[in-house]
C-alpha cells in the first residue's frame, strides 16, 4: 500500500484547511442569532439568503477558478469572509445580518470546489492520484482539528467576558494567516488549462471561458454524474441546514446540569458546548482520516456512499425522536454521529465525482454540485425553521429526516461510468 507523500505542498493543504476551520464563532453561531432575538423562522431565511448568494455566483465562480485562476479565486474569497465577519461584529438587526450573510455566500462560492480542484489537480501531476480518498481525508482531518481547536478557544473567549460578538473579531485573524498561505501556492496549481506564456498569446478570456462553459455542459449528458451530483449535493443539504441545531440541545443540557451554577447562562452552554464541539471533531477528524477504511469495507465505493447517506437522514429523524422524549443527551450523541458520518462521506463523495467527471473541469463539477446544493438548502432551511416555530424542533427534525429519507430512490447510486 502506498503511502502519502508528506511534501510540502501537502501540509500547506492542511494549513489551509485548518485555518480556515478556526472559525471560533461556529459553535455559537445559531445561539448567537437567537441572543439576538431572531425567532428559528428568520434564522432559516438568513441561511437562504446565504444560499441564494451562493447560488448565483457558484457556476461562475467555478469557471472564473478553471479559466482565470484558482489561486486569485481563493484570496477573493477569503477577502469577502473578513468583511462578512466585520459585518456580523457590527450588526444586531435582521438587516445588517442578511448583508453579513450575503459577503459570506460571496465568499463561498468562490471558495467551494476550487481548493478541492486544485488538491485532484496536485495528485493528478504527480502521478499520485489512486490516493485521492485517503489523501483528501488526511487534509480534511486537519480542517476538522481546526474546527477542534477553534471551539476551545471560543470557549476561552466566552468565558473570559466576551460576548458571542467578538467571535468573529477572533476569527479574522487566522483568515488572513490563511490568505498569505493561499498566495504561496505553486503557480501550476493556479490554472487547470496548460496555457503558459506571454498573455497575449493566448486565446481570449471569452473564448476559454466557452469552452469550460461546453466542458461544463458535457457533465450534464451523462446520467451517472448527474445522479452523483444529486446524491451529494441532497445529503449535504440535509446536514448543513440540521447541524446547528445542535446548539439550542447543548445550551438546554447545560442549563439542566448542575455545575457552574454560580456562573451565568452564556458561561454556563460555553463550557458545554466547548467541550462537545471538540471532542465532536476530534472524532470528525478521525474519520476523515479513516474514510478509505470505510470505503474498503463497503465496496464498492457507490455502495459506501448509498449506506452513508441512509445512515445519515435516518440519524436525523432518530434524534428528533429522542428530543420529543425528552432525551436531550441521546438526541445531542446521535448529532454527534451526523457529523462524524458526514466526514466519512465527503471524501468518498469527492473521490466518486473525479471519477464521473473530466479533470479539466472539476472545479466548475464541484462548483455543480454546490450549486444544488444551495438550491436544496435554500428550500430546507427556512422550512427546517417554521416548522420548529410551529411544532418544536423534535417534531421538524422528525420530519426532514422521512422527507430526505425518501429521496433516497432518487439519489441511489449505481456502478460508476467513467466518462472521458
Amino acid at each position: 500500500m502506498r503511502l502519502i507523500p508528506r511534501t510540502k505542498q501537502f501540509y500547506k493543504f492542511c494549513a489551509y484547511g485548518f485555518l480556515k476551520n478556526l472559525r471560533l464563532f461556529d459553535a455559537f453561531f445559531l445561539l448567537f442569532l437567537l441572543e439576538n432575538g431572531l425567532p428559528y423562522l428568520q434564522i432559516g431565511i438568513l441561511y437562504t439568503i446565504r444560499q441564494i448568494t451562493i447560488y448565483i455566483w457558484e457556476v461562475p465562480s467555478g469557471l472564473i477558478a478553471d479559466a482565470l485562476g484558482r489561486k486569485k479565486t481563493l484570496l477573493f474569497s477569503l477577502a469577502a469572509y473578513l468583511i462578512s465577519f466585520i459585518l456580523f461584529f457590527i450588526s444586531n438587526i435582521f438587516p445588517f445580518f442578511a448583508l453579513a450573510m450575503v459577503s459570506y455566500g460571496i465568499g463561498e462560492a468562490f471558495r467551494s470546489g476550487t481548493h478541492k480542484a486544485m488538491i485532484l489537480e496536485y495528485l493528478r501531476l504527480n502521478d499520485l492520484t489512486d490516493l485521492k480518498t485517503r489523501y483528501y481525508g488526511a487534509t480534511r482531518s486537519w480542517s476538522q482539528l481546526g474546527s477542534a481547536v477553534s471551539s476551545l478557544l471560543a470557549m476561552g473567549v466566552v468565558l473570559t467576558g466576551q460576548n458571542y460578538k467578538q467571535l468573529f473579531l477572533f476569527t479574522a485573524i487566522p483568515y488572513l494567516l490563511d490568505f498569505i498561505n493561499i498566495a504561496t501556492y505553486p503557480a501550476e496549481l493556479d490554472k487547470s488549462h496548460g496555457a503558459t506564456g506571454n498573455p497575449i498569446l493566448l486565446r481570449s478570456v471569452g473564448d476559454r471561458f466557452r469552452q469550460t462553459w461546453q466542458n461544463f455542459k458535457n457533465i450534464f449528458r451523462h446520467k451517472e454524474s448527474v445522479r452523483a451530483i444529486f446524491s451529494a449535493a441532497s445529503y449535504i443539504a440535509i446536514y448543513k441546514g440540521a447541524k446547528d441545531y445542535i446548539q439550542p440541545m447543548i445550551q438546554t443540557a447545560a442549563l439542566s446540569m448542575p455545575f457552574f451554577i454560580e456562573a451565568d447562562d452564556s458561561k454556563r452552554t460555553a463550557v458545554l458546548v466547548g467541550i462537545i464541539y471538540f471532542c465532536l471533531y476530534l472524532l470528525s477528524s478521525f474519520a476523515s482520516r479513516n474514510a478509505w477504511r470505510f470505503e474498503n469495507s463497503f465496496k464498492p465505493l457507490s455502495r459506501s456512499i448509498n449506506i452513508a447517506y441512509l445512515a445519515g437522514v435516518t440519524a436525523i429523524a432518530l434524534s428528533g425522536i429522542f428530543l420529543s422524549f425528552k432525551y436531550t443527551a441521546a438526541a445531542i450523541i446521535v448529532f454527534i454521529f451526523i457529523y462524524i458520518l458526514q466526514n466519512i462521506r465527503r471524501p468518498l463523495v469527492v473521490s466518486y465525482l473525479s471519477e464521473v467527471i473530466p479533470s479539466r473541469v472539476m472545479a466548475s463539477g464541484l462548483s455543480a454540485e454546490s450549486q444544488l446544493e444551495t438550491i436544496v438548502l435554500a428550500i430546507f432551511a427556512p422550512l427546517l425553521g417554521f416548522m420548529a416555530d410551529q411544532w418544536g424542533l423534535a417534531a421538524a427534525l422528525v420530519i426532514s429526516g422521512l422527507l430526505f429519507l425518501s429521496l433516497f430512490p432518487f439519489v441511489r447510486l449505481k456502478e460508476k461510468a467513467i466518462i472521458e
